[in-house]
């Protein structure tokens, strides 16, 4: 009877351990972290810091990644939302088409981050990005040559799904209208795809020819610009500006074949996105930051400021804060 006793003690005991666990995990915070893919280099950083933060505040993440596929992407977030996420977080594809699904979303109780790129006219309840108008200023005065009174410039950006890149597009025109500088045109790269801005320059080389700078939508597109600039041997003779501080574009910048690169420091927007997003799960307001609007919609947001980063600043806004390596940035530089 009391070996009997004691076995029964014992199943109550574990019993109610696995009954205690199943609470704790019941009561931790759920988060969808859905992105548009990682292609784009620094997606994988967003992605690392997000879920390291969250972790630090006891909530579980579950990462999804669309391959730059809208229906998969929304496929994804249904699926998140049938998972019962406390939040979730979304690097939009097309910024114009995450309404529906937003709203099934809100229907569902749970709370959407727009994360990096606005969701158009959707009831989000959240959004952090940088300053891409400002990226795009940084990109064009970068580019202007006050001794040069007839320079050409050519864009060459990502796709308009994002709106990011309208962002940025319209400061970098602002500053050009302001200086006087010819667009002799401009290219957008459907789902950010970087051999298309290759292939612009082998078969505009007679525009390229005539310009004195080429904006690039990102460090990847200017990957792939510099390789054609390269074989046409142009490389360094046309000065070309990206944006994310991608390795190879730093690189590049100490070698000169690339003449800047607007860094916007991620580890910072994504540790914020997680303590945000901790917060509001916490039922928590925003009180403290500034309301915007997205057609019906009202929510607060938070903008971080990006950096110029050229062959002057790099060692202090890259190499000494910790970004890349100084022997990965020179590699290619003889010591």
């Amino acid at each position: 009877m009391i070996l009997l006793a004691c076995l029964l003690t014992g199943c109550v005991q574990k019993d109610g351990q696995e009954a205690k666990q199943e609470e704790q995990k019941e009561d931790k915070i759920k988060i969808g972290l859905c992105f548009d893919s990682f292609v784009i280099e620094r997606w994988q950083k967003d992605r690392d810091v997000f879920v390291s933060t969250a972790k630090e505040y006891g909530a579980e993440v579950n990462v999804q990644n669309a391959n730059g596929d809208l229906e998969e992407q929304i496929n994804q977030i249904e699926y998140l939302i049938k998972q019962k996420m406390d939040v979730i977080v979304i690097v939009g594809i097309d910024s114009n088409k995450m309404e529906n699904v937003v709203k099934k979303a809100k229907d569902a109780g749970i709370i959407v981050i727009a994360y990096d790129r606005m969701l158009n006219n959707a009831d989000i309840d959240f959004y952090i990005s940088f300053d891409n108008e400002k990226v795009g200023e940084l990109m064009a005065q970068a580019l202007i040559d006050p001794t040069n009174k007839e320079q050409k410039v050519l864009m060459l950006c990502g796709p308009l799904t994002d709106n990011n890149v309208v962002l940025v597009e319209n400061g970098f025109r602002k500053v050009m209208a302001k200086h006087h500088v010819e667009i002799l045109d401009e290219m957008y790269a459907d789902g950010w795809k970087a051999e298309y801005a290759g292939t612009y320059i082998y078969e505009n080389i007679d525009k390229v020819m005539k310009a004195d700078g080429i904006m690039c939508g990102n460090d990847n597109l200017a990957t792939m610009v510099v390789h054609a600039l390269a074989e046409k041997q142009l490389a360094g003779k046309i000065n070309v500006v990206g944006q994310d501080g991608d390795l190879e574009a730093c690189q590049r910048i100490v070698e000169g074949t690339q003449k800047m690169t607007v860094y916007k420091p991620i580890e910072k927007q994504a540790q914020a996105a997680a303590e945000y997003a901790i917060r509001l799960a916490n039922g928590e307001k925003l009180t403290e930051l500034e309301q915007m609007t997205s057609g019906n919609y009202e929510f607060p947001y938070a903008l971080l400021e990006p950096q110029m980063v050229d062959k002057q600043n790099i060692n202090d806004t890259i190499i000494n804060s910790g970004v890349h390596l100084k022997e990965d940035v020179y590699l290619n530089i003889p010591n």
